[in-house]
């Protein structure tokens, strides 16, 4: 990160890092976490724009071999039921087949102290990766990226109900599946790693489509109204483009697998996401970035485009 005035800083916020997932507490803080593959980092700050700069702790380190041993990835971080759990997949080490999502339990005010406990992977019905958790009107709500439809598509989109932050009840359904072109870019079809946003009587499911590696890694949109069923996929409205793609102009590749935050007074919505700065760069340099994104006049989110990295942006408000 390049803080060029006290007023306006520039992406990256981070040099290298993949998977940005940043949550905004209660207590002003901002608990920030990136994939790093052989453990979970959390880090701790007052403000957004330094999040990935701030005082970490390693708060998970996997055992040396067996279940949820490798690949640490799509580390989440929320607040439920006045207790932390984080959430994030791992495999045995057999790679797609022995991958699944595992949580963990904190209930210690500061997510950076007490004692994480594993309660175990989710027993999804499918191999996958990127567990999300939605907290609507009441109730809990796990999506995940599934596997098991090659050679037809990498991986779909798959919706369950919670009877608590660890335990699914009840048949999953199929959300969105790779349709169009645009979520089949890279050699593979893949929706991935799903967040949410919640507004104007919506829920918005964005999603990441294509493989991460590919200059068209993007992100799409599902979305259903606030009352309705979440788990009848025919509550779900699908975008046929996406929302939130590549800038050649302003040296941004592969924008995805992204988190919703607030600026510190709560005034506005930011998106943090990750993205390639050159064509054909590769995962291996993907960079966490955030930037503010308002809203259409229909009530839906409105990304606009990916910012260079030499652009002066006012940093978020009440920073």
């Amino acid at each position: 990160m390049t803080l060029t005035t006290n007023q306006t800083f520039r992406n990256p916020i981070m040099e290298k890092g993949a998977d940005p997932w940043m949550y905004l507490h209660t207590d002003g803080c901002y608990y920030y976490m990136v994939t790093c593959g052989n453990r979970l980092d959390l880090h701790r700050s007052k403000v957004m724009t330094g999040a990935a700069k701030a005082p970490k702790k390693t708060v998970w380190l996997p055992p040396q071999e067996g279940p949820g041993c490798c690949e640490l990835w799509a580390p989440e971080i929320h607040f439920i039921g006045e207790k932390w759990y984080i959430y994030f997949t791992a495999s045995d080490g057999s790679g797609d087949a022995g991958r699944k999502i595992y949580v963990l339990e904190n209930d210690n005010d500061d997510p950076t102290q007490g004692e994480w406990t594993e309660k175990g992977p989710i027993p999804t019905a499918l191999p996958g990766l990127d567990g999300t958790v939605l907290q609507h009107d009441g109730k809990l709500y796990f999506m995940y990226a599934g596997y098991g439809h090659f050679p037809d598509y990498g991986s779909a989109i798959y919706a369950v109900a919670m009877v608590n932050p660890w335990t699914v009840a009840g048949p999953e359904v199929l959300l969105t599946k790779p349709e169009y072109d645009w979520e089949k870019q890279g050699g593979m079809a893949i929706n991935e790693g799903p967040c949410f946003l919640i507004r104007n009587g919506k829920v918005f499911m964005i999603y990441s489509a294509s493989t991460t590696w590919s200059d068209d890694y993007s992100l799409g949109m599902l979305t259903a109204a606030a009352d309705s069923d979440l788990l009848d996929p025919s509550s779900w409205v699908k975008s046929d483009h996406p929302v939130f793609v590549k800038c050649v102009e302003n040296g941004v590749f592969a924008p995805g697998h992204n988190s919703f935050t607030l600026s510190p007074d709560r005034t506005e919505d930011w998106i943090v996401y990750h993205a390639i700065p050159t064509s054909e760069g590769g995962a291996a340099n993907r960079q966490p970035r955030i930037q503010r994104f308002g809203w259409t006049e229909q009530g839906e989110p409105d990304f606009g485009k990916p910012v260079s990295t030499d652009t002066d942006v006012p940093v978020p408000s009440g920073e």
